[in-house]
Formats: structure tokens, sequence, C-alpha cells
């Protein structure tokens, strides 16, 4: 399979889930480009008509949801379906939760629609990018090439459904949300008439089956489940979290999320059969988890306060017409598709003079660079504050070029890695683990809007400086510890 060039020098199988991922990228940035302002705009004008800290918290826990559920999405491709079955399951589930969306004047059915989608993008994401890894089983470089093309897919869906969905929500919100549902069907049709025929056997089979000598103890998994649960319930009765309200539920999850995951692992690494090198590998996929949920609590603020921002205090007057706020989220993608072929032949052309920078030191580039863009968008937040009006356009742009950038030295780079450190029978687990970390990043990106005031900007510098502050300071650490967690990778670069 990897002696087949016939994309872009690439298994022609990349192709297959180049195309696949770029639909389902259409309906889900689309979707999310809408979503919080769709929530905020008043129910006369056939919105939802929530205020700001109820939408972000809805809107952290729906993109929460989509990434969290990538864990058990994972856990059944692995034992139960295969890769390639789960995909599909999950793309059928995005679609019918689009075309629930599409349905005007019910809140309950809404709320499903997103049910839906978040259901079924855990049982797509992860394992979408544990097949792209599989292409390249002798070649670390080359996938680090081949996961920054696939990059592109997802950048190239979002262009295409930010700008579109945008435009039809204008005319009709449902209009937005029924596009979503036709681009993951395009995706799906696409993904069957070309799946058997490029991708032959790769993903067939749950991969736990070819891995029978692994010993697990399943006491130990049920025991850590229940005093998770037990605590949740302790943490309720008393007050600590609640779980009445969706910013209860939202701030009772930012502290959940981080500790299912650690206990998730250390059930891995204690009762899962692992060799000692294994372990030390989950225990850097676990701190690769802590620094990508960082880098997507800052990013992921493209489709919250970021929109926000666009909406509320950005002059998106473009010669006479009003460019809509989910447009200039479009920079992202635009900057992805432009440097993301440059960003993995660098990679290759280091790796072949041996200058390769380690993984753990694209993280700390990448988590400040993230902060660099939160930099930007305190100036501008303080320009908008001095002239109590609404800035120009460029701020955002040249944020979402710094995160861009960041980005991808980043999230390819994570998504390969993992992929490599992850034990063989666990791949489709650590690809969920890794979107777990993007789940708990959308979820603060969530909480964060709901400090948007959007009557107030004098408040947002110190909002847009507290990220800064976080990215520079887990970019430093991942640049001072580099050495130590190299030396824990093993042979894995």
């Amino acid at each position: 399979m990897s002696s087949e060039k016939a994309f872009l020098g690439h298994p022609r199988g990349l192709a297959t889930l180049f195309f696949t991922e770029m639909w389902e990228r259409f309906s889900y940035y689309g979707m999310r480009a809408i979503l919080i302002l769709f929530m905020t705009t008043d129910v006369a004008q056939q919105g939802l008509g929530l205020d700001n800290q109820t939408a972000g918290a809805i809107y952290g826990l729906y993109t929460a949801a989509v990434y969290l559920l990538t864990l058990p999405g994972g856990w059944l491709a692995d034992n139960i379906f295969g890769q390639r079955k789960a995909i599909f399951i999950g793309g059928v589930l995005i679609m019918i939760g689009h075309a629930l969306l599409a349905i005007p004047g019910s809140t309950a059915v809404f709320i499903a629609g997103l049910a839906f989608v978040a259901l079924g993008t855990g049982f797509l994401k992860p394992n979408i990018s544990t097949i792209v890894g599989d292409l390249y089983p002798d070649d670390p470089a080359r996938r680090d090439a081949g996961f920054s093309i696939f990059y592109m897919g997802i950048n190239l869906g979002s262009i295409l459904g930010q700008t579109f969905v945008s435009l039809f929500a204008t005319w009709n919100w449902h209009w937005g949300f029924g596009l979503a549902a036709i681009g993951m069907l395009a995706g799906l049709i696409q993904y069957q008439i070309t799946g058997d025929k490029y991708l032959k056997e790769i993903g067939k089979e749950p991969k736990a089956k070819s891995n029978t000598s692994e010993k697990k103890n399943p006491v130990f998994a049920i025991a850590i489940l229940a005093v998770m649960v037990i605590l949740i319930v302790i943490a309720q009765m008393t007050g600590y979290v609640d779980l009445t309200t969706a910013p209860g539920v939202a701030q009772s999850m930012a502290i959940l999320i981080p500790g299912i995951t650690f206990f998730y692992l250390l059930n891995i690494i204690l009762a899962g059969g692992l060799s000692s090198d294994e372990k030390k590998k989950v225990v850097i996929i676990f701190v690769l988890f802590l620094g990508a949920a960082t880098f997507w609590a800052g990013f992921e603020q493209a489709g919250s306060t970021l929109n926000l921002f666009a909406r509320d205090f950005t002059d998106r007057n473009l010669m006479g017409f009003l460019v809509p706020p989910g447009w200039l989220q479009n920079a992202n993608p635009v900057f992805i598709v432009i440097f993301a072929p440059i960003i993995g032949a660098l990679w290759v052309k280091l790796a072949a003079k041996n200058m390769n920078p380690n993984t753990p030191i694209k993280f700390g580039i990448g988590l400040i660079l993230m902060a660099a863009g939160f930099f930007v968008m305190v100036i501008a937040a303080n320009a908008a504050a001095a002239s109590a009006g609404a800035v120009g356009m460029g701020y955002l742009i040249l944020t979402y070029f710094l995160h861009s950038i960041g980005e991808l030295t980043l999230s390819p780079v994570g998504l390969s890695v993992t992929t490599k450190l992850a034990p063989k029978a666990y791949v489709g687990q650590m690809m969920g683990i890794w979107f777990v970390a993007a789940s708990f990043g959308n979820l603060i990106a969530g909480l964060f809007a709901g400090g948007f005031d959007s009557e107030d900007v004098s408040q947002l510098p110190d909002l847009f400086m507290s990220v800064v502050m976080l990215g520079v300071g887990a970019g430093l650490t991942f640049l001072v510890f580099s050495g130590l967690l190299r030396k824990w990778m093993g042979d894995v670069k």
C-alpha cells in the first residue's frame, strides 16, 4: 500500500480519507461558525435568544462532547467495529444530527441534533486519523508529511463550510444547518465508493484482536469508574459542582474531563498488560494531552469569544458589503491550506539533515504562537475600548495567522506522534485521548465566552491577557523539559 503514489506523492488511500474528512469538517465547522450566533440571536430574529453565559456553556458542552465521545468511539472501533465501519457509522449519525438542526421551532429537536452530531463525530474523528497513520507503518517523516496533507483536507472543508453555511444562515439559520447535512452526505458517498478499492484491508478488523496476549484487569477498571461516580455524586451534594444549569455543568466538566482522563490512562498503565517502555509512552501521551488541551483552550475561541468579538466589536464593512462574522474564521483554514505543505516539507528536509525539532519543542513553539495571537487581541480590545467603537478586521486576521502556524507545529505532529506512541491494542483509544484534549479545550473556550460582555469591551483586555499568560507558561514548560520528555519517548521521534 505504501508503494502506491497517486495522491501528492502519497498512498492513494490518503485521498479517500482526505475527502471524507474534508466533507465532515465542512459540516462541523460550517455549523460551528453559526452556532453561538444563532443561540444569542433574539427570538424575534429566529434565534434562540439566550444570554452569552448560557449560550457559551451550551457551545462549550457541545464542542467538548464532540471530542470527548472520541474515547468510547475509539474503544468501540478497537474492540468491536474496526476503524472502517466506525467511520461510516459516525458519518451517518452526523448527517442525521445536522438534518435535525435544520428543523425549526423546537429546542428539544435542536438539542437532539447537537447530540447526534457529537455522537457521530466521536465515532469518526479518532478512527479516520488512525487509518492515516496505518498508511505509513515504517516511515515516520512521511507520516508527518501525510498528516500535514490530511490537515489540508480538514481546512479546505472548513473554508467551504464556514463560507457557504454562514452565507445560507444570513438568509435562514436552518438553511445553514441543512447545508451542513448535505455536506456530510457527500462525504459518505465518496467514502463508500473509494474505500474498498484504495484502503483495501486497512482498518477492517478491530485492532484488539491482533493482540490477544495482553493482560487486562477489568476489576481495576470498574473500581476506578465507581470511584469517579461516587466523587461526582459527593461534589454535587456538597455544592462543589452544580449539575442543574448549563454553566454549572460546563464548569463541572472542566474538572471532570482531565480527572477522568488521568484515571483512564492510569488504568491502562497499571492493568493493561503493558511493558515498561509502553507505560512510559502512555505517560508522554498524557503530558501531550495537557499541552494540546491548553492550546485548544485558546485556539477554539475562534468559534466563541473571537466570533462574538467579530460580531460586536469589529468593523466588517467591506466596500458596502457586511461580511458575515463566520467568514472571518476562514482566515485560519486559508492559512493552513497555504502553509501546511510548506511546514510538512520543512519537517522532511530537517529530518534528512538530522535537525528536525522533537515533538515537545514543537508543542512549546505552538503554545507560544497561540499566546502571541491573543496578545494581538489584547491590543485590539484596548483599541476598541479607547475608540468606543469597532476596530478593523486586521486584528483578527493576524491572530488567526499566528494561531494557524502554531496549529501546524502542534496538531498534525501530535496526531502523528500519538499513533506512534500508542500501544498496538490501544491505538484507537489513544487517538480518543488526543481528541479528549480538544474536548477539554473547547469546553474552556465556551466558558471564556460566558465571560464575554457584548455591552462592555473594557473587560476584554484582561480576559484575553489571561490566555496569553497561560499559553506562554505552558509553552516555556515544554521547551524547558523537552530533553526529559524526549528521553521517555524512546525510539519515537
